[in-house]
């Protein structure tokens, strides 16, 4: 069976630190119709933060580590 291959669009999106947590470096969305997007608001988007316990199982699924 071949070896599965690391999601390389992925590992570019999120960041994994060295004891393992995994951050997410910008939300989605956050180019584009700031405008309207109150200024508290666009900070958020542009902290990292981490992931959720579920969603960080699912991704070192997707990404084989």
């Amino acid at each position: 069976m071949a070896k599965q291959k690391t999601r390389k669009s992925l590992l570019k999106r999120f960041k994994i630190t060295s004891k393992g947590k995994i951050l997410r470096r910008h939300q989605l969305g956050a180019g584009h119709l700031k405008r309207k997007k109150s200024k508290g608001a666009l900070e958020r988007q542009s902290k990292t933060y981490q992931l959720f316990r579920g969603e960080a199982k699912k991704f070192r699924k997707v990404i084989n580590i």
